[in-house]
């Protein structure tokens, strides 16, 4: 929760730092998102390459639970799809980048911004940290709702980082590697989605 609370204030940050023109250079016209991107793209690859045991805790896990991402995306995707019917103002593959995101924002928003323009770039990162916010903030009540996967497929991409220490409080020890192993899959899944969604 305090990461997104830090997140949305940067972006506040940032919003009133552009309205009211407080730093003197231009970045609608500058590099700076891409070359910010490939770093946060060699930061991903070093965070999964600094966990040998990742790939062998994987081989351990239920085959059935191997379905539990392409739900989770095939879901995402479905509901974005149908949410377009109701957004005249944005076609149905503006909804399914945005949706694409999965939780990640950092990485969908600037892919969006590139491609999209700022606007629905702006639509991701809130879409998406909001996301993260409800995998936090209702994973009690996914539980008791709807069993101990859905906290999992809620949180989407995230649940391998930020929401895994309320995704284990919740639904318990034997969840880690299931939600580790759902967030590894749809986050990987996450820069070509957006993209293909995005050229549309």
């Amino acid at each position: 929760m305090k990461g997104s609370v830090i997140i949305v204030s940067f972006f506040v940050l940032g919003t009133l730092c552009g309205l009211y023109h407080l730093i003197p250079y231009d970045f609608t016209h500058s590099k700076l998102s891409s070359y910010a991107l490939y770093g946060l793209m060699f930061c991903v690859g070093i965070s999964i390459g600094n966990e040998p045991n990742l790939l062998k805790s994987f081989r351990s896990l239920n085959p059935r639970l191997v379905f539990l991402p392409i739900m989770t995306i095939l879901g995402t995707l479905a509901g974005c799809a149908v949410a377009s019917f109701f957004l005249s103002q944005r076609s149905m593959a503006d909804c399914m980048a945005v949706g694409a995101g999965f939780g990640y924002y950092s990485l969908s928003s600037i892919f969006i911004t590139e491609y999209k323009g700022a606007e629905l770039g702006t639509i991701a990162l809130l879409s998406n940290i909001l996301r993260e916010i409800i995998a936090l903030l209702c994973a009690p009540l996914l539980v008791k709702f709807f069993g101990r996967l859905a906290p999992i497929s809620v949180g989407g991409a995230t649940t391998m980082d930020t929401t895994l220490p309320i995704i284990t409080r919740c639904c318990g020890q034997e969840f880690i590697i299931i939600s580790i192993f759902h967030g590894f899959v749809v986050d990987f899944s996450v820069p070509f989605l957006v993209t293909l969604f995005c050229s549309m």
